[in-house]
């Protein structure tokens, strides 16, 4: 009998779970294990209905039994315990079906060949008898494959180990698996985003979608002041000064946004941090303040960060990216939004000529200085241009001839700087979402309470996902230049009437789908904004080229 190698003390054990990850994927052990991501899909949320069904005790079976050895540095939890000849024998349920081999014989699948194993081995080591085999059963085939404890399956579980354990050591993610099939029925794909790398390096490749097209669930704004959230059983209750409560399932809340003076119990932030809700908080004129940080497993992904950002050349070539994605964004909506109109166009044109030349040269900037300085000068041209592109139609006290921001002193640069901070927040989530440190960006630098790196990707939708529909409402006539805002020498601000307006208007814009250029596959808005930033980390994980290549048409 090969014998397993002694735990090192100072190590942490491996759950059994987690080696049944390994052998079906090892970054999807990195994921789960190392940086603690872990994602319930449909077919988790099945098994684990499955598993509950089987909470019963039947012909002498002890169901569920946890084992835990400190010797061997392994724990995990048994769905079934059996008696058999005078052994103990572990069963293992599987909703699927198993492996075929070249006979056609049921076999079992290696991942759940190797959890089998180490459930016998901590046997074993719980009751000193040896256990000559496992038994799972595959509900979907009806067939249950036996699995023999011998010296291959232990010197197989040995290996296993000290390949989990040299991954604990590591910052760096395993790369994406050769066999696509199996990305196709893994939870962690929306984080993982292995098609999307395949398609990078085979732009020919049928596109295959891994990547959810929208949100799991709603954004829930809490816009009225004075108004308390708390929680009720599995619900969120909101309830204002004046009028009835309302309640909303926590399962189908995505986020919650309290704006200016709002309230949420502690109860409730408890709640939605047990449902992995975001909860974020924003002045009345809509600037982010403070959101709800999920800390656990982000030390590898940070420690990526730290390094790939304190080197120059990255920065650069990143800096490059996002500058030339920005503004050539804003030239090509303002020659969207002129198009057919010549008189609208020759407005915008004297700005169109300042810009195409500053877009020119930012491929070839030395210092990232220079791309700033580029990008600042084109900035103004295109905010200087944005008067021309709204119609005769838009009244006077709606416009503006300049951007101006902190106050903004005029309706259009109020609804501006409003909407950005809605973006901001969009920003804000997609970036925890993915496990980034907000405050070390590679554009922006460290000023203020802002956090650079939520700018630096703020910059890629401004155009698209704020400026596109503000302008469309405003030449529609859906304003009101009285109504929808407060305003005093000082400063111009919204409403409460225009305040939930400009949600309305951002929310619907977040829902819109449209199809990614370089992707090829459509998906909203909002996951438009995490695929960014989930594509920005791959720059530096070993699977660069993809991030700030889309591009307005």
């Amino acid at each position: 009998m090969i014998p397993l190698p002694v735990l090192d003390s100072h190590a942490p054990p491996v759950r059994v779970m987690a080696l049944h990850a390994l052998a079906y994927c090892r970054r999807l052990f990195y994921l789960e294990e190392v940086e603690e991501i872990r994602v319930a899909d449909h077919r988790v949320f099945a098994g684990r209905h499955l598993h509950a069904a089987l909470e019963a005790d039947e012909d002498g079976a002890a169901v569920s039994v946890e084992l835990a050895s400190e010797r061997l540095g392994l724990f995990g939890k048994v769905d079934c315990l059996r008696r058999r000849d005078g052994s103990h024998l572990p069963y293992e349920h599987k909703r699927g079906r198993p492996a075929r081999g070249a006979d056609g014989a049921a076999e079992a699948w290696p991942s759940d060949r190797l959890q089998v194993v180490a459930y016998a081995t901590l046997i074993e080591d719980a009751f000193g008898q040896p256990v000559p085999e496992g038994r799972i059963r595959y509900h979907a085939a009806n067939v249950t494959v036996r699995v023999p404890v011998d010296d291959r399956a232990r010197a197989d579980l040995s290996a296993a180990l000290a390949d989990a354990r040299a991954l604990r050591e590591s910052v760096e993610r395993p790369a994406i698996t050769e066999n696509a099939r199996l990305c196709e029925k893994c939870s962690l794909a929306p984080v993982c985003l292995p098609e999307e790398v395949r398609q990078d390096r085979e732009p020919e490749r049928e596109p295959r979608r891994l990547f959810p097209q929208d949100r799991d669930g709603a954004t829930l704004h809490v816009v009225s002041q004075g108004t308390a959230v708390g929680v009720s059983g599995d619900s969120i209750v909101v309830k204002p000064r004046e009028g009835p409560e309302a309640k909303h399932a926590i399962r189908g809340v995505e986020t919650v946004l309290l704006h200016g003076f709002t309230q949420i119990s502690t109860q409730a932030i408890r709640k939605c941090v047990e449902h992995g809700v975001g909860v974020h908080w924003l002045s009345v004129s809509g600037h982010h303040t403070a959101s709800t940080v999920p800390t656990a497993g982000q030390v590898q992904r940070r420690v990526r960060q730290y390094k790939a950002l304190t080197d120059p050349a990255t920065c650069l070539r990143l800096i490059k990216h996002l500058a030339s994605a920005k503004v050539e964004g804003q030239y090509r909506y303002l020659l969207r939004a002129t198009r057919g109109d010549p008189a609208l166009r020759e407005q915008a044109q004297p700005h169109l000529n300042a810009i195409q030349p500053l877009l020119g040269r930012i491929p070839g900037a030395a210092e990232a200085e220079t791309v700033r300085g580029l990008e600042g000068a084109a900035a103004v041209e295109y905010f200087a241009a944005l008067r021309s592109v709204l119609g005769p139609q838009v009244p006077e006290e709606l416009r503006a001839a300049s951007r101006s921001r902190r106050p903004p002193v005029d309706r259009f640069n109020a609804l501006l700087s409003y909407g950005y901070g809605l973006l901001h927040t969009a920003v804000m989530r997609a970036v925890l979402a993915s496990g980034l440190e907000p405050a070390l960006g590679f554009f922006h630098t460290p000023r203020s309470a802002a956090y650079p790196l939520v700018l630096d990707l703020l910059d890629l939708f401004r155009v698209t996902v704020w400026d596109m529909p503000l302008v469309g409402s405003l030449n529609r006539g859906q304003w009101d230049a009285a109504a929808d805002f407060e305003v005093t020498r000082a400063k111009v601000w919204l409403s409460e009437q225009g305040r939930k307006k400009a949600i309305g208007l951002f929310e619907d814009r977040m829902q819109e789908t449209w199809k990614h250029p370089v992707l090829n596959y459509s998906l909203s808005y909002a996951r438009t904004i995490e695929l960014e930033a989930r594509l920005l980390e791959k720059e530096w994980t070993g699977e660069p080229g993809l991030f700030a290549r889309s591009r307005l048409r």
